[in-house]
């Protein structure tokens, strides 16, 4: 082969090498062809469901094409977690859900399936939205105050308390505060914040951490009382109720987000695309509207951002799992 055929040949290979690999990195042209599928790791009714049917309802309207929300639930969030890691990365199976997702693989060390990194093992795309967490207690308990908490655990008043499952920020909030307060409270996990609920409107779980929207109803009708918020500042929804460290118990500040992800190694033109579409559902009055009514707070932002709230809440909660010894029994 002479020299001019020689670098026809190179250039005729990296125009090959050039075009296959902008094909990789562009989205199908007829994106989305097929309905689009977000998985979620918790029951129907919960927040997470309530976010990914909302922002379903919106997307399949922009996008021509049904977005189904599919609920596997259990360990903590993994199943669904594992199954979108392991999907294609074609944008047609997705994934919304909250920052358990950086917190179980610490948690559920001896699970294969968990061990999943939010950063790298999946493709963030969005923040949607942010929430406290509160401390809850059944109105028939007789507690009104952190104070009364601690001195009812104390007591053997109130042994157990429910929680949406193992390496929930809801978990970690509970050691937090074991650890602020001299006291030990025995979590019952359940699959999702909504059975957890329904179990101590019941009367078998005396008390819970969780965000506001799945308790609120019941906060209203008097079954339930708020003792504290785990945030720096009071929250907006509840401004009454004192922070845990105006409480007397610092250092269980835990806050939680719903995120939107994919699959490992989208192409960034698609998740360009789907982050586009998702902030300007979240800029919809209606959207917002909906979302605050179960006291979440609207976010969005690039995908960049939504990867380093990923990673730094991944090493954030490793830390703090490995300095409780925090662990799935």
């Amino acid at each position: 082969m002479n020299r001019r055929n020689l670098c026809q040949y190179i250039l005729g290979c990296a125009a090959v090498t050039l075009a296959a690999g902008t094909a990789t990195a562009q989205p199908a042209a007829d994106y989305p062809a097929k309905p689009i599928t977000i998985v979620v790791g918790y029951p129907a009714g919960g927040d997470t469901d309530v976010i990914a049917r909302v922002i379903g309802e919106k997307l399949s309207a922009r996008l021509g094409q049904p977005v189904v929300v599919d609920n596997r639930t259990g360990a903590g969030g993994t199943i669904a977690s594992s199954m979108v890691s392991k999907a294609a990365p074609d944008g047609y199976t997705l994934l919304l859900a909250p920052n358990t997702v950086a917190i179980t693989p610490h948690v559920l060390q001896a699970s294969k399936t968990a061990q999943i990194d939010p950063a790298s093992d999946l493709t963030p795309i969005i923040q949607l939205a942010s929430q406290s967490l509160f401390v809850v207690a059944a109105a028939d308990t007789g507690v009104k105050t952190m104070k009364d908490l601690v001195a009812s655990v104390k007591a053997g008043k109130i042994r157990s308390y429910a929680s949406p499952g193992y390496g929930s920020p809801m978990h970690v909030l509970a050691e937090l505060v074991d650890k602020s307060a001299g006291i030990k409270i025995t979590q019952v996990p359940y699959r999702g914040s909504v059975p957890a609920v329904a179990d101590m409107v019941a009367g078998q779980v005396p008390m819970m951490y969780s965000s506001l929207g799945p308790v609120l109803p019941f906060v209203e009708n008097g079954k339930l009382v708020v003792l504290a918020v785990a945030d720096p500042a009071r929250s907006a929804f509840l401004p009454d109720v004192p922070t845990l460290a105006e409480a007397g118990y610092p250092n269980a500040d835990v806050g939680a987000w719903q995120a939107l992800m994919g699959p490992k190694d989208m192409p960034p033109a698609l998740v360009a695309l789907l982050n586009r579409h998702v902030n300007e559902v979240l800029r919809m009055p209606d959207v917002a509207a909906r979302m605050k009514k179960i006291s979440l707070q609207p976010e969005g932002g690039s995908p960049e951002k939504m990867k380093k709230l990923a990673q730094e809440d991944y090493l954030r909660y490793g830390r703090l799992v490995k300095e409780f010894g925090i662990r799935a029994e």
